[in-house]
């Protein structure tokens, strides 16, 4: 029997698709196993956010390449798509796939012949307009399960390569959504997220459905316990939508809520589609129906002409808006964006100590936030025993939680009473 690896670099749309893609080697009657085993094909779903993400993919290609010189390896996904010849030249390389038609790829590989050299299958993604369907049957885990509904993104911040990458929005087909996640439930998943490229442009693309509507779709689903759905903008956050968001008991009071920076200057040299006072709104908005919801967010420290002062803007209004969570990390300059030409980059230096001051920022916040859980009942759905009579889980606003019980909590929705809480996660004592 042949072997297949599919393996994932970067977001959680790219290890979706991974899964998706390994799933259809199965199909086929391949064996799949890990990246660090030998296989006789390697598909390297790569990320090319950073030019760090490009690196990496380029040492796995090489890695794969070592444990069997005679596998064919195939690489796909944003960095494939944005720079395919130059993934071309890297010596191990037999086809190079992008960011669509990955639906025909165990053909594309079984058809392949060395002699034929490296195969360049990228077309071009701007032209894009119908969401490529790619789905998962089969899930080891039996708690959460990512769903993507959503691909591409027309946003254009000046920083970012990603647009080009995955070309503009499509939206999956609503009745596909509601069938996979009424799968997902038949087959014991408690939880589902929704996922995408830039989710919160969900139904944009189409006249039957929006964002608001697949989540009171997917709503009624039995079985499906909690909805989560990834990193969304202020913009979405209406008087309507957090209203509506409340009237969903599943749907949870947590929130990634994208901000990249805290200073309005930035703001608008980043083309963000918001300003602070946005924001603002819309965590307040959120608070007021959901008192107990946890907002996190992505700040980017030492984007090119960052003063000291407007630096400490974006430090002072995160202070301000009180996340429970920080992803703080330094401007990383990416080769096609806007942003890599300006000349007024940044020191590395000033970038790592900036990036520095929000983590510990973070932590301060984080700690503050898991505190005022101590001598509380919590809901947590407990995903994995980690230890004899002990269960690790999340809370809805996704605390992580390690509760005690001698019964099996695996994948069960209990309350905990919450007695201790350190290094970000709660400790308790979850009932009978």
């Amino acid at each position: 029997m042949k072997k297949a690896a599919s393996f994932a670099l970067g977001c959680k749309v790219n290890q979706y698709e991974s899964e998706a893609i390994a799933e259809l080697f199965a199909e086929k009657g391949y064996e799949i196993v890990g990246i660090d085993e030998e296989a006789d094909v390697y598909v390297i779903n790569t990320c090319t956010v950073t030019n760090f993400g490009d690196k990496k993919s380029r040492q796995l290609i090489r890695k794969v390449k070592r444990q069997n010189e005679n596998a064919i390896v195939a690489v796909v996904g944003c960095y494939a798509q944005t720079a395919p010849r130059e993934l071309v030249k890297v010596e191990g390389v037999n086809l190079v796939i992008g960011t669509k038609d990955r639906a025909q790829i165990v053909e594309m590989v079984e058809n392949y012949k060395t002699e034929n050299g490296v195969e360049n299958h990228v077309s071009d993604i701007m032209k894009e307009r119908v969401f490529e369907p790619l789905s998962i049957q089969k899930l080891a885990n039996r708690t959460r399960a990512y769903l993507k509904i959503q691909d591409g993104c027309s946003q254009y911040c000046s920083y970012c390569i990603i647009p080009y990458a995955r070309g503009p929005i499509r939206s999956r087909d609503p009745q596909d959504v509601i069938a996979e996640v009424k799968r997902l439930a038949e087959n014991g998943f408690k939880e589902v997220v929704l996922t995408g490229i830039h989710v919160a442009s969900y139904g944009k693309d189409r006249r039957d459905t929006s964002l608001l509507e697949i989540l009171r779709q997917v709503h009624e689903v039995e079985g499906i316990e909690r909805i989560r759905f990834s990193s969304i903008e202020p913009n979405v956050v209406t008087e309507e939508f957090a209203k509506a968001i409340a009237e969903m008991p599943k749907v949870c009071d947590h929130f990634h809520l994208s901000l990249q920076s805290g200073c309005d200057k930035t703001l608008k040299e980043m083309n963000r589609k918001y300003d602070t006072e946005k924001y603002r709104q819309a965590a307040a908005t959120l608070r007021k129906y959901l008192p107990e919801v946890a907002l996190t967010t992505d700040i980017i420290a030492g984007f090119p002409g960052e003063t000291e002062e407007d630096f400490q803007a974006s430090y002072d209004f995160a202070k301000e808006i009180g996340f429970a969570k920080i992803h703080a990390f330094p401007y990383s300059p990416k080769k096609g964006t806007p942003a890599a030409a300006r000349k007024d980059q940044l020191l590395n230096a000033v970038k790592a100590e900036r990036s520095h001051r929000l983590i510990e920022l973070s932590d301060r916040m984080a700690d503050d936030f898991i505190q005022a859980y101590v001598g509380k009942e919590v809901e947590v759905l407990y995903e994995r025993a980690v230890g004899e009579g002990v269960y690790e889980g999340h809370t809805t606003n996704y605390i992580k939680v390690q509760g005690t019980s001698e019964k099996d909590l695996t994948n069960v929705i209990c309350r905990t009473k919450i007695t201790k809480a350190e290094n970000e996660e709660l400790f308790g004592t979850a009932e009978a």
